[in-house]
């Protein structure tokens, strides 16, 4: 890694990833002149309850997204760590490796909302930067939150009608991931995709 000092952190299942990741960390990019915004896909989400595409297409279908930005990095590191995973973690990781770095941890409005919900969050809001984007109205944080001092960035992001579940569903009634372009999915997703079944009951649980 570089040593770039203002780093953003987007984590998620990227299950697949679609163009909603693409212009929130686009919007993050800018909005705070981040030096470099690191994609970690998650190994095992502990909040998530549907079965993941095998972890190997995921980081291929996010390293096919961000390619052609140079500031977009694909960190593997969930991947790689046994047992669920957990932003804090991550985030001790990085801290120890770039100790001069400011850390800006990109979420929903919805996740902001269920933030005290997630492991060691206390000690999680205390390490980063919250960048939270919305989808609508801006809410006051749950009263746990307030409560606690932590810091928060709000990004300019217009709603986007896109989600990972309504991608999973058309895929999965047998509908082409070339026809969610370019309004929900990148083309290189799609093909990615395509080539590789995925969400269907035909799909490779991971690429040979």
């Amino acid at each position: 890694m570089s040593t770039a000092s203002r780093i953003g952190l987007f984590g998620g299942s990227f299950d697949p990833p679609h163009v909603g990741h693409l212009q929130l960390a686009r919007t993050a990019l800018e909005h705070l002149a981040l030096d470099e915004l690191c994609w970690v896909p998650a190994g095992q989400p502990w909040q998530r309850k549907h079965r993941l595409a095998g972890s190997a297409h995921r980081a291929a279908m996010v390293g096919a997204a961000i390619a052609g930005e140079p500031r977009f990095l694909l960190d593997e590191r969930e991947l790689r760590r046994s047992g669920p995973s957990y932003t804090l973690d991550t985030v001790r990781e990085l801290q120890a490796e770039r100790p001069d770095a400011e850390l800006y941890l990109l979420i929903g409005e919805d996740q902001y909302q269920r933030l005290p919900t997630w492991h060691a969050w206390r000690q999680l809001v205390g390490r980063v930067t919250l960048a939270v984007a919305g989808r609508g109205a801006v809410r006051p944080p749950p009263p746990a939150l307030e409560a606690v001092p932590h810091r928060v960035e709000r990004l300019p992001m217009p709603p986007v009608d896109v989600s990972a579940t309504a991608i999973r569903a058309h895929l999965a009634a047998g509908g082409p991931a070339q026809g969610l372009v370019p309004a929900m999915v990148p083309a290189e997703v799609a093909r990615y995709i395509d080539r590789h079944h995925l969400y269907t009951d035909r799909n490779d649980p991971d690429p040979a």
